[in-house]
């Protein structure tokens, strides 16, 4: 049969046969079709065991070649694929490493420096900080020493990329098998390490060390990583940065050290602590002594040194340590004074959302701050009150005198600047600062804000008299205050209760008299007086507009009163005692407003306080310490005591036509640091036979001590007015008291007053029935109480 017949004989039984293999499929038989199926059947069986016989190896795990499937995945070909294939990831991922990474902010610990304080000359006054730094520019670093830390550190450095891979693979390896930190980075690793990450050893940081040095190395010149480098490393001794450094072991500037001072400084970076002369042990020392032969040996190499020069050099011994300009005695006072005031200005021109913030901030440190204080003028100071009351003070003999604490400011009226401060007797022994405390009553020093107020209003006593130097009061003690005919319920006691019966104002001023002013405030109205101290400069937020705040039972502090009693002394015009006179951060200058304001009350007003002022001087409670003063030599002088409630303050405040000061003394318990009264302190008070500090006593004296000492040559006021102390008499005054008279005057009335006081009509009823309901105007207070919460009715307030 012919292979078409055989064809067709399979489709006619109904299925196609396979074609036969060589192995399995004999050759048909020659005679018909019938022995051909199972033949077909067969050998389709025979091809499924052939196929699947062909996907068993030869031998257990081995291939048809032999080898072993290890073998045959990792053949030298795929090993060098899968490395080249890695190497391009890795490069890869480093390329987009170095563009998402920027070069960052500087971390905080870097830009934390020292607060440098300097007075108004530009001498230093103090650094303080959590870290002892100061950054300077590296111009200011002489060349030389600028070779000893690349000679030390990184001799390639001037022709490096930034980085070295050898060590920084190196750190790497260490990192991951745990042995800690490795050296070998560059110069520029190191600053990129202190200025912008952290002191953490991660696979992390170092690989963004190493990118950011690359992109600094860049975009940077050489000079301003080296200038970065050696103002962030840490020297030992608490220093950080060269001029620390320099401070720290040489007591000198960075500009003025040598080249061997240079390379001890530059070996220190190795081991701070350890090379440290002053603590080293000897084994220190020689390796201190060795590192540092090898700094000048290299600069030798580098031809950056002399051989010969080298050869004559000797090891820089660092000068034992000192304590660094600290806060002791009366600097802590006026750092703390300076950064209140800066923090202030922090919170009004924006940059400070809140005082919280602005510390935070003059915290952080790098801030140079120039004080107003005049150094000469803030050592005057300090030993005045030395020399009239703490050498004085004995608390082993008695224990009151443990409670006296003084405070005092000084300011230029002409300018506001705040030219001495004394805080206290010690930053370290008293922290509360004196000189701007406001939790004591300035007491009679307020009596003149009572007559500013009454002459800028043009005020009238309630029977229609103008009030002015030579107005008449009844000045006896005790006396009932009238609004409109109607008791207020308030009675001050004068001194020791003395009667002045009629009395002038200038009289009542020269001494102290409370009942006069007293009365004065309820016929200026006592909202008016308020509102004019808070023109003056007094903080008046929260203070009620009552009769007894006549009495200066108000808080206030020295810096206070001092610009109250500037303002005057300007004629007027606002001043603003200002302790700071220039702030500034990164180059960046703190703008502060200008410390002379506006005009706030009348010339004539401001000038004719000063001038009653003079007669407290002159022939009144400081006559014995200021006016009889040897040291006066002819300086006129305007100024008032207080004496507070049970003598737990005294005061003097008071000034030349250049010079305010307010000075006060604070009876305060040193351990639970309640308000005590003072008396009896020093167990002899001038002129006090009771013991009591008056104002006119030792703060006086403190006063009179200081200002004579740096007045300069003698000035005259020159005022714009025809009454008061400083005028010459011409008229004898109007002999009608305010009120009711005294039924037991004790005093006649002054007999130099100038001009008769006004006789105009009366614009407020007057003689009104005692029991007659009030009918107080708008400018009055309403139901006064008889005794005003937080204040005494019976201050014994005389000077």
């Amino acid at each position: 049969m012919g292979r078409a017949e055989e064809r067709r004989a399979r489709q006619r039984g109904g299925r196609r046969a396979a074609p036969p293999t060589r192995s399995s499929a004999p050759a048909a038989p020659a005679g018909g079709t019938d022995t051909m199926e199972p033949t077909v059947i067969g050998g389709r069986a025979a091809a499924r065991k052939a196929a699947k016989g062909r996907g068993k190896p030869k031998g257990k795990g081995k291939g048809k070649d032999g080898r072993s499937f290890i073998r045959r995945l990792f053949t030298w070909k795929k090993i060098v694929g899968t490395i080249f294939a890695l190497c391009l990831l890795g490069m890869g991922a480093f390329v987009a490493l170095y563009l998402m990474t920027p070069i960052p902010a500087a971390n905080a610990d870097a830009t934390l420096q020292s607060n440098v304080y300097k007075y108004s000359d530009g001498s230093i006054l103090t650094r303080s900080g959590k870290l002892n730094r100061e950054t300077v520019d590296l111009a200011e670093v002489p060349k030389d020493v600028q070779h000893t830390f690349v000679a030390a550190e990184n001799k390639t450095f001037y022709k490096d990329s930034g980085v070295d891979l050898r060590g920084t693979a190196r750190g790497l390896l260490n990192t991951l098998s745990g042995k800690g930190a490795q050296g070998g980075s560059t110069i520029t690793q190191q600053y990129v390490k202190n200025y912008y990450l952290t002191q953490n050893q991660t696979v992390t940081r170092k690989l963004k060390e190493l990118v950011i040095s690359l992109k600094l190395d860049r975009q940077k010149s050489k000079d301003y990583i080296l200038a970065g480098y050696i103002n962030t490393s840490y020297y030992g001794r608490g220093a950080y940065g060269i001029q620390a450094a320099a401070q720290a072991y040489y007591h000198k500037d960075a500009q003025k050290l040598t080249v061997q001072e240079g390379a001890y400084l530059a070996a220190l970076l190795q081991a701070p602590n350890q090379y440290d002369w002053a603590i080293a042990t000897d084994t220190g020392k020689k390796l201190a002594q060795a590192r540092w032969n090898y700094v000048l040996d290299n600069m030798v190499k580098m031809n950056w040194l002399d051989a010969s020069k080298r050869q004559a050099l000797k090891f820089p011994v660092p000068k034992a340590p000192k304590a660094a300009p600290g806060m002791e005695g009366q600097t802590g006072y006026l750092v703390d004074a300076a950064n209140a005031a800066l923090e202030r200005q922090l919170v009004a021109n924006g940059t400070a959302s809140n005082l919280n913030d602005a510390e935070a901030l003059v915290t952080q440190g790098g801030w140079t701050v120039t004080l107003n204080i005049d150094k000469k003028k803030q050592k005057s100071l300090e030993q005045s009150v030395k020399q009239q009351l703490t050498s004085k003070l004995d608390a082993k003999k008695r224990k009151v005198d443990g409670v006296v604490q003084a405070g005092a400011v000084s300011v230029d009226p002409k300018t506001g600047k705040v030219v001495a401060l004394y805080g206290g007797v010690d930053y370290f022994k008293h922290y509360t600062n004196n000189a701007t405390r406001r939790d004591y009553q300035p007491a009679s020093t307020f009596k003149p804000v009572i007559l500013a107020a009454a002459l800028n209003e043009g005020a009238k006593t309630q029977d229609g008299r103008a009030i002015d130097a030579n107005t008449i009061y009844d000045g006896t003690s005790g006396r009932q205050v009238v609004d409109n005919g109607t008791k207020v319920g308030f009675a001050p006691p004068n001194e020791d209760k003395q009667n002045y019966g009629k009395i002038t104002v200038q009289k009542a001023m020269n001494d102290s008299v409370n009942s006069v002013f007293a009365q004065m405030g309820v016929d200026v109205g006592m909202n008016e007086v308020m509102t004019v101290a808070g023109k003056l400069g007094m903080d008046t937020k929260g203070m009620q507009a009552v009769p007894a705040q006549t009495l200066g039972s108000m808080g206030a502090s020295p810096m206070e009163m001092a610009g109250i009693y500037a303002t005057l002394d300007n004629h007027g015009k606002k001043v603003t005692p200002t302790i700071i006179k220039s702030a500034e951060r990164k180059n960046q200058p703190v703008s502060f407003p200008n410390p002379i304001g506006d005009q706030v009350i009348t010339p004539e007003a401001a000038d004719t306080v000063t001038s009653v002022l003079t007669g407290v001087v002159d022939d009144g409670t400081a006559k014995t310490s200021v006016a009889s003063n040897p040291e006066r030599d002819g300086q006129q002088v305007a100024g008032k005591t207080g004496t507070s409630d049970k003598n737990k303050s005294a005061w003097f405040t008071a000034y030349t036509p250049n010079l305010v000061t307010s000075v006060g003394l604070f009876g305060e318990d040193p351990k639970s640091h309640a308000q005590v009264p003072m008396t009896g302190a020093t167990g002899n008070v001038p002129g006090s036979p009771s013991g009591r500090i008056n104002g006119g006593s030792y703060p006086a004296r403190i006063w009179a001590a200081y200002t004579f000492g740096v007045m300069g040559s003698v000035t005259k006021f020159e005022l714009d007015t025809t009454q008061g102390a400083a005028v010459q008499p011409s008229d004898t005054p109007s002999s009608t008291p305010s009120n009711t008279p005294s039924s037991t005057p004790s005093n006649t009335p002054s007999s130099t007053p100038s001009n008769t006081p006004s006789n105009s009509p009366s614009n407020k009823p007057s003689n009104s029935p005692s029991n007659s309901p009030s009918n107080s105007p708008s400018n009055s207070p309403s139901n006064s109480p008889s005794s005003p919460v937080d204040n005494p009715l019976n201050p014994n307030d005389g000077q």
